[in-house]
């Protein structure tokens, strides 16, 4: 099988990196060679931060180049904007349509760019975006927009629902295993 290329992107805190470790445990159960890399800015104030999972029958390195990505999943619109160079075409991108604003904008140096979701689609991205936010909430926590954003890619590979949330038991902790499945299910639905 030829490498396919996923990025998961987002700022910090928005758990990422959760979202990266539970794709790679799928992606292992199926028995792929998977490799997944982790690239922090400034993430522990809320600064972009960005995944890279490969996988395939034999993967080498863990990075993604510019226009290599089969699929990019976005925690926020303008991290959407930020890495569309790395689509391939005819790949996709799923992204929540909430913004989060960077410190420029929270300084008032800037302001949040205006119908992003327009200008991506403008570049003839083939993108699926929802509003995760309100879904994470319905859930019961705001904080399971990563796990909603897990659900809406499932959509998109052929491994059964069980096998996604057999991934999610084993990845998230027991107290919070019911949410992350509504979650999961909120995702899977939208």
């Amino acid at each position: 099988m030829q490498t396919k290329n996923i990025m998961i992107v987002g700022v910090g805190g928005q758990g990422t990196l959760l979202a990266s470790k539970l794709l790679g445990r799928i992606l292992l159960s199926k028995g792929y060679d998977v490799k997944v890399s982790e690239v922090h800015g400034m993430s522990q104030r809320g600064g972009s931060v960005v995944t890279y999972v490969r996988y395939g029958d034999k993967v080498y390195s863990p990075v993604i180049d510019k226009g290599e990505a089969d699929f990019i999943v976005s925690f926020e619109m303008l991290e959407a904007a930020r890495w569309v160079e790395y689509l391939k075409q005819g790949g996709k991108m799923i992204t929540n349509t909430q913004q989060v604003n960077p410190m420029p904008v929270i300084i008032g140096a800037c302001e949040y760019p205006a119908e992003l979701e327009a200008k991506i689609k403008n570049l003839g991205v083939d993108l699926d975006a929802f509003d995760a936010l309100s879904l994470a909430e319905a859930a019961g926590n705001s904080k399971a927009v990563n796990i909603v954003l897990m659900g809406k890619l499932s959509k998109y590979f052929d491994f059964t629902e069980d096998e996604w949330l057999d991934a999610i038991e084993k990845s998230v902790p027991a107290k919070f295993l019911e949410l992350n499945k509504k979650a999961f299910a909120l995702g899977r639905e939208a």
